[in-house]
């Protein structure tokens, strides 16, 4: 199955459609109707690490894309900067919660009704090729394929970056916890939604 490419100016029907979207202008993938035995619904590449900046967007691209509204979005606190604790949407204020035990490579979105969407996070500075091409794995069908696999098959980085800690040494970060001296556990079920 081939991806859809849209822009802003796109009309889009009100009823959400099996075809999966990608719209290059805001750096987003997503599939309209969640397949549960995928990992992730999609993947976006956002320009920054900049929560306040880069969020108001994707809400606003998502509630189009899915024509429903976003309430909650759950990140991970080490993995952005300047994370607000509410961000004003169309009439309502979406909450936004940071964890530490949830995978830094991912952001989960929950509504009203129906299950969350959780969209891989392309880093902001990954070269347009490989961010592309991400974009477009994660818009076919991924069921079955893992976090690891799926930065494999795109060619991106699999861990996140040694963080320095308190007393001058490296440490690694794997779902949110330090793994010095124990190995890393890999993700291989979909995120718990946040609360």
């Amino acid at each position: 199955m081939t991806p859809t490419l849209l822009s802003y100016s796109a009309p889009l029907s009100a009823a959400p459609s099996a075809v999966p979207r990608v719209d290059s202008a805001l750096r987003l993938s997503l599939r309209p109707v969640p397949n549960r035995r995928a990992v992730v619904d999609g993947a976006w590449w956002p320009s920054s690490r900049d929560a306040a900046a880069e969020l108001p967007g994707l809400i606003a691209a998502v509630d189009r894309l899915l024509d429903r509204i976003t309430l909650r979005i759950g990140v991970h606190g080490d993995a952005w900067q300047n994370i607000p604790r509410r961000i004003p949407a169309r009439g309502r204020q979406v909450r936004i919660g940071w964890f530490r035990h949830t995978d830094p490579r991912v952001i989960t979105l929950s509504f009203a009704a129906g299950e969350p969407v959780v969209l891989l996070i392309i880093p902001a500075g990954t070269v347009a090729g490989a961010a592309k091409a991400t974009l477009k794995l994660t818009a076919q069908d991924i069921a079955g394929l893992s976090i690891d696999a799926l930065l494999t098959l795109a060619h991106l980085p699999g861990d996140p970056a040694p963080r320095a800690s308190a007393d001058g040494s490296a440490r690694w970060e794997d779902e949110g916890g330090s793994v010095i001296g124990q190995a890393a556990q890999p993700s291989m079920g979909r995120p718990a939604p946040s609360p």
